[in-house]
Parts: structure tokens; sequence; C-alpha cells
């Protein structure tokens, strides 16, 4: 059987983990108007390519005249790990497709346009359970992850938490992670899909380390439980339906063991968008009825969504994606993640690379994270960033056309002294300069519920 090649475009682009791995490039096959395949490469990726390869899908399934559609995944479908709500994506209109080795839904029916739209004005609900949650416990388990991220873990209240990073003896960044103070002698936390292997592998090693020397840490790998993302400004009144425990009276970044839908779960206020919503981890035999529910209490204002308009929502929000726009060779400082170094971190240390990363905190380092507004063509990873006089000055990380602006945004990193807002720019595409300018993020305004 011979194929038409539709279309074939690079991709370079993580999870909306905030993943990466979907590959270096992904095609599109076509056969009398019906859309056919996706044959994905798994190589290591980053850059804007969910938005892409989502906005490519929706012009092939728009071509395709409402013709039956039938897919076949080449890239070893049979070795993809699939999660518990994988029948109940497909029989919602899911296209899934490789991504951190999991087969999952680039978007539904509707466009990733139209999804960004609606979280933003209603709800999503996202299934992220190929991320990787898992609980320290144990006496010890605080100083523990102290030697390993950046956070003040210590100084969290029981029932809070805190995004936080990973980093390596040089001071890079080897993940970001949320992470929650269950109590004092238990701490939960998430890590992405992406990185789990080499996350899992780093904690191991120091673990039996710590542990070697008389330290009173174990852990326990929540494989057993899927998660759900629940954003947008009816998460809270849809979830409230199916709690007793009031809402109001949790806060952003704020963590709680409660039953939901009947079922107890691992409830966080936080979210990879912008807006107000929910982590919830709950175990997998429930997951399907647990979303079921929330759609249902929602009236169908909350939509199924998927990474596609993950990824174009968490830019929006100026939201890291490791992969792309923080790695192992960048440090949180750089990143603009200072914010996350407890105050008594920095004048204590005594994390991995903490000589490097407090320097760089007196110092300042040398490039900076920033946003950028630009003309022509929306940028993409690895765009060239120059100044005025055509000089090199960095390079974007992750970019796209926001849906909600209706303009490009992008962000990246340039040097330091070239970072201030409204700095103009050229961005380079396709060998073409374009005109931008530096902006602060978030280039929509998050809607994070705090106390007033």
């Amino acid at each position: 059987m011979r194929f038409q090649v539709a279309s074939s475009l690079p991709n370079r682009d993580r999870n909306g983990g905030k993943d990466s791995e979907l590959g270096s490039k992904t095609t599109i096959f076509k056969k009398k108007g019906t859309l056919l395949a996706f044959e994905s490469i798994h190589t290591k990726m980053r850059g804007g390519g969910l938005w892409q390869l989502g906005q490519s899908i929706t012009r092939q399934l728009a071509q395709a005249n409402k013709k039956t559609i039938t897919r076949r995944c080449f890239a070893s479908e049979a070795d993809l790990k699939k999660t518990v709500l994988y029948d109940f994506h497909v029989a919602n209109g899911g296209k899934m497709v490789p991504f951190a080795g999991w087969s999952m839904p680039i978007q539904y029916k509707d466009s990733i346009m139209d999804s960004t739209l609606n979280c933003r004005e209603n709800g999503s609900l996202f299934d992220v359970s190929h991320m990787c949650g898992l609980s320290l416990k144990g006496k010890d388990c605080i100083p523990f992850l102290e030697k390993l991220v950046v956070a003040d873990v210590a100084g969290l209240a029981p029932g809070t938490g805190t995004l936080t990073v990973f980093t390596n003896e040089k001071g890079g960044a080897i993940d970001d992670s949320v992470i929650a103070k269950v109590t004092n002698d238990h701490i939960y936390l998430v890590v992405n899909a992406g990185c789990r292997d080499k996350d899992l592998a780093h904690i191991e090693e120091h673990m039996k380390s710590f542990t070697s020397k008389g330290g009173d840490v174990s852990w326990h790998i929540h494989d057993e439980r899927s998660l759900l993302a629940l954003q947008g400004p009816l998460a809270a009144p849809a979830l409230q339906h199916l709690t007793k425990d009031d809402l109001s009276k949790m806060y952003f970044s704020d963590f709680r063991i409660l039953d939901i839908n009947g079922v107890p779960c691992y409830l966080t206020r936080t979210g990879y968008t912008g807006e107000d919503g929910f982590e919830i981890s709950v175990p997998s035999e429930h997951a399907v009825d647990l979303a079921k529910a929330i759609l249902e209490k929602s009236e169908g204002k909350v939509r199924l969504t998927g990474l596609g308009a993950r990824d174009s929502l968490r830019l929006e929000a100026g939201l890291c994606l490791y992969g792309n726009d923080m790695e192992q060779h960048t440090t949180p400082v750089e990143a603009g993640l200072t914010w996350a170094i407890g105050k008594r971190r920095r004048a204590e240390g005594g994390f991995l690379g903490a000589e490097v990363i407090l320097k760089q905190i007196e110092e300042g380092p040398k490039i900076r994270r920033v946003g950028f507004f630009s003309s022509g063509p929306p940028p993409r990873s690895h765009s060239e960033v120059q100044d005025e006089k055509g000089q090199n000055i960095g390079e974007v990380t992750s970019g796209g056309f926001s849906p909600c602006l209706k303009k490009n945004i992008a962000m990246g990193y340039v040097k330091s002294g070239q970072h201030k807002a409204g700095t103009k720019v050229k961005v380079v595409i396709r060998g073409k300069s374009y005109d931008g300018s530096v902006t602060k993020m978030p280039f929509v305004p998050t809607k994070y519920y705090k106390p007033s």
C-alpha cells in the first residue's frame, strides 16, 4: 500500500510537564482524504512542536471532509504506555500521539485555539497521569530532600507546597517539581514524565548514601494512582460538587488529602496554565469515574483538553518547559526562578550546586530568561535573537501564536544587559530577521487563588 505524505514538520516539545521525547519529526500520511497515520521518530526534542502538530492535525481533519478516520502509529505503538483513561480519550475523540513514551491526547474534537480559550473562559480537564508522583517518608525526609532541591522545605507549613528545582553539582537544573509537605515526615512531589528515569535514579543514588549513614527516609512511587489536572474559572465550582470539604479555604499551592467523588484523593491547588485549578491524584481504578463526574458537574463547560492546548496555556503564563526553557546547564537564577530559592537556603546553601547558584544571586547571571513579542511567523526553539545591529545576543527556547492575545509570543535567553522590557531585538526565522521586543512575563495575567 502506498501513502501520500501530506505533511512533515519538526516537533520539539515536551509536556505541557512539563515532558520531552515526542520525536524529532512527525509525519502525517493521507490516502484518499483519510488520515491514516502518525509516525514519530523518538529522539530528545525541544521547542513549540506540540502546538504546531496540533494545528496540522486540525487542518488535516478539516480536509478529511468528515470521512472515517483511522489511526495507526508506526512508532512502536505496542511499546507505548497508556494511562487508564486511554479508552476514554479515544471514545471522546482524542487524537493520540507518542509523548515521553506514552500514548497521549494532543487534542480532541475542537481545535487547540478553541481549547485554549475555553480553559481561560470556562475550564479544562487534562489527563497528566504520565507524570510521576512519589512520596518521601521518614523523620529525615526533609533534610534529605533539601540536599537535592533549592526550596526551604523545612519552612513550609504542613499542607502547603511550592515549585522547586532539583540541581546538579554545577548548579544546573535536573528537573523542576511541585512539592508539598503533607506532614513533617511525609513529602509528596510530582516530577516530569520525560525526566522520570533520571530523576528517580538521582534520588535513589543519594538516598542510598543518606540511609547508609543512618538517615531515616524511604520512598514510594505512586504508580497505582492517576493524575488529573482541572484548570480554569469553573475548576473550583465543578470540584466543589464532588467533595464536602470547603475548597474556598484552600489556596494556591495548598495540599489536602480528602474524599472526592467518594474516593480518597491527594489534592493540590496548582496547575500549569496560569489559571486557578487543581491537580488530583486519584487511585487509578477510580480515575475514569472521576473524570466523567467532573465533566458532568460542569454541565459541559469544562472540556477534555490535550497536550497541545496545555503547551500554549503554559507559554501564555510564562511557565518553563523543562527540556526547552530549562536544562541541565541552566541554573534556576538564569531561568528567572531565584524566587524559588528560600531565604534560609540562600544563607545556608547545603544543596547541590549551591556555590555556583549563590554566586550568581550575588553577582548576577550572564544570561537571563525573558519574554518576547515578535512580528512575522511565530518564533520556534533555537530561533536566533539579535540586537538591532545584527549581533547575536541569545535564542528562543519556546514560541508560538497566542490564542488569547492573537499575536506571537516566545521566551528565551539573552545576555544580561539586553534583558530589560522594551529592548528592541531581531528574531531570525528561516534565515530572515523580524522585528521583536523583550517583554515581561506572564503574557496573560495569572489568576491563582490566593488570600485577599
